[in-house]
């Protein structure tokens, strides 16, 4: 090989090796990579991680929940429930309730004990709960956040909403404020505040996921579930606590959640505050929900009814009878009318247009707008109570029933018989109680295990009870116990 042939060989060997050093290098060691811009894009876009200085890093305004919870916490309470042997209740809330909220845990050689959450809504010591919560409990606790205690009454309950007002004797007590339900939107922020299997003053955040929901749980004549439902985690011992917005106010009870397990599975339900306001307003005033009513009986359009009906409308309620003389028909509405608002608020289903009405009282005017052979149609109407009048409805002081009248049992007769509550009986005539040899002056004090402590929870089981004889206990003045089988 010449000298020359030996120098271009030289040469060429270099150059392959370094191509195939450049080459070998860059298939061992990885690259960073930007994603460029597609066409017509201006901007470059780079899958990465965004790094900032936390000194100069803003929270975006609304997603700051510390605010809230500083301001919300302290006004929500723990609540510890007893109940004696015999009382707890065989209402149909306990099954559903048990394995979520840990209202009723099972009895275990004492006393049935269970827990809930609270919201206080006055300094003067009113809290505001759900019924369930705190249904025939002998004993109520109530553990605010700073650890103390304190004995609660029951003001008043609501079985149609679930709600119940509670006093503690203390003053200067931190009061939730109140939000406005009706101006919160879906995907608005809110924070659910309670004591989730006892774990004190726990704090979730969620959005609001819907309004108006009607998940058919409650029970009650007039019941009206218009809920609000959120993604909050909500779990055994929420019942009762607050939902609050981002500024700390009120605007839901959280009260049940849907779920195959019973335990938190994505969706909780609220009773709106502007219908707790009014409820809580009630029972503390009257003791008793002044109740307004249209006076009608109605079911949510959807295809098949406007189909049916020959509507031009796919949302509403349809008003399947108006009831003589009562609001509805002293307004002029009719039979086949579909009502889309009440007092210029949209109500597109059954929940949404009782949690407009519910929060009246009778004798108040709402404006029904409606559609009439499709016509846009307006009447005023004024609402009343259950009775068909526009007068206030006093909490019953006796209680009728076959031919036995009943009223609460006297201080001075609990404390000399040892006893916590019951109803006697006043007035005995001809009937079912009187056949079964009972006397006048008995105290009827549980039926069925279920803790009877008063005429309203007398009126109550008689309202739900569903069977052909029932076990009746109790005491005579003189200190003597009996039991009476009574067949309905």
């Amino acid at each position: 090989m010449s000298k020359r042939s030996l120098i271009m060989a030289m040469i060429f060997s270099s150059l392959f090796g370094g191509i195939v050093a450049v080459v070998g290098f860059s298939l061992i060691v990885p690259q960073d990579r930007t994603i460029q811009p597609t066409a017509n894009q201006t901007n470059p876009v780079s899958l990465t991680n965004y790094v900032f200085d936390s000194a100069d890093f803003i929270v975006p305004d609304g997603l700051n929940f510390v605010f809230a919870a500083k301001n919300a916490t302290n006004s929500v309470v723990h609540i510890r429930t007893t109940y004696q042997d015999g009382a707890r209740a065989n209402s149909p809330f306990n099954e559903f309730f048990k394995d979520y909220f840990g209202e009723r845990y099972e009895r275990r050689g004492g006393p049935a004990r269970g827990a809930g959450s609270g919201v206080v809504i006055s300094p003067e010591g009113y809290i505001v709960t759900n019924n369930h919560v705190i249904e025939n409990a002998d004993e109520i606790e109530v553990v605010f956040n700073d650890n103390r205690s304190y004995q609660a009454k029951v003001i008043g309950v609501d079985e149609n909403t679930d709600l119940a007002v509670l006093k503690v004797d203390e003053e200067n007590l931190v009061a939730v404020k109140y939000g406005n339900s009706d101006e919160i939107n879906i995907g608005e922020w809110v924070l659910a505040i309670g004591n989730p299997y006892e774990f004190r003053s726990t704090v979730t955040a969620g959005i609001i996921s819907a309004k108006g929901r009607n998940i058919n749980i409650l029970n009650g004549n007039y019941k009206i579930e218009s809920f609000i439902q959120t993604d909050a985690a909500v779990n055994p011992g929420n019942s009762g606590g607050a939902l609050v917005n981002l500024r700390g106010e009120l605007v839901g009870i959280n009260t049940a959640i849907a779920s195959p397990s019973g335990a938190f599975a994505g969706y909780s339900f609220a009773v709106p505050v502007s219908l707790v306001k009014k409820v809580v307003s009630d029972l503390v005033e009257y003791g008793k929900v002044q109740r307004a009513l249209l006076g009608i009986s109605i079911y949510d359009v959807n295809a098949q009814v406007a189909e049916q009906n020959n509507l031009n409308v796919l949302k509403g309620i349809y008003v399947n009878g108006v009831m003589d003389g009562k609001a509805a028909d002293r307004a002029g509405i009719e039979r086949g009318d579909v009502i889309v608002a009440i007092d210029g608020k949209t109500v597109n289903n059954v929940a949404q247009l009782q949690e407009q009405v519910a929060v009246k009282r009778p004798g108040d005017e709402v404006e029904v707008k409606f559609i009439r052979d499709g016509k846009e149609k307006f009447v005023m109407a004024e609402l009343r109570n259950e009775e068909g009048t526009l007068d206030i409805v006093e909490l019953a002081s006796e209680y009728r029933i076959e031919g036995a009248t009943f009223a609460d049992v006297s201080t001075e007769l609990m404390e000399q018989l040892d006893i916590d509550g019951g109803v006697q009986i006043k007035e005995l005539g001809d009937g079912k109680w009187k056949d079964v040899r009972m006397k006048k002056g008995f105290i009827v004090t549980g039926i069925d295990n279920e803790k009877i402590k008063n005429i309203r929870d007398l009126e109550n089981y008689f309202k739900r009870t569903r069977n052909d004889g029932i076990l009746i206990e109790g005491i005579y003045p003189d200190g003597s116990k009996a039991h009476y089988g009574l067949g309905l």
